[in-house]
């Protein structure tokens, strides 16, 4: 499956964005709000770096207390993976797992057009599985 077919099953397709200056602490609360696991930092239109909640549990111990008070422009992964609409589901799984990461943004002609999840991957996978055993059961069966 492809990312475009991806995003037509997903329920929501919103992107959330930041701006460097915006507090960890703020962040931390759009996170928790919209019920999500990163943010996406742009500049000019153009993505320069992600915030997820990894890089807020990271900097506890780096940092202290007062981490919340930062800009996310201190904490922020600059190297971030991406894919484009035409990615298939199991390159960006395999991207996701060597990586170490859970987010990946979606690029199509260098603009931003969404992002995935590995909640967004494992669905799709479990859900492509799915329908390849009900067409090997009903092709045992006889039924197709």
């Amino acid at each position: 499956m492809l990312v475009t077919q991806m995003f037509k099953q997903k329920k929501a397709h919103r992107i959330i964005t930041i701006r460097l200056e915006t507090t960890v602490q703020e962040a931390a609360k759009i996170l928790q709000q919209e019920h999500i696991g990163a943010l996406m930092i742009m500049r000019d239109g153009a993505l320069i770096g992600i915030m997820s909640e990894r890089d807020i549990v990271r900097a506890i111990p780096k940092y202290g207390a007062d981490f919340l008070s930062l800009t996310v422009e201190q904490l922020m992964t600059r190297s971030v993976v991406t894919c484009g609409p035409d990615a298939r589901v199991h390159q960006i799984m395999q991207k996701m797992t060597e990586g170490h990461f859970r987010h990946m943004p979606v690029l199509e002609d260098g603009k931003l057009i969404g992002m995935i999840s590995i909640g967004d991957v494992v669905k799709t996978r479990l859900d492509e599985l799915e329908t390849e055993g009900a067409h090997m059961r009903n092709f045992i069966a006889g039924v197709e």
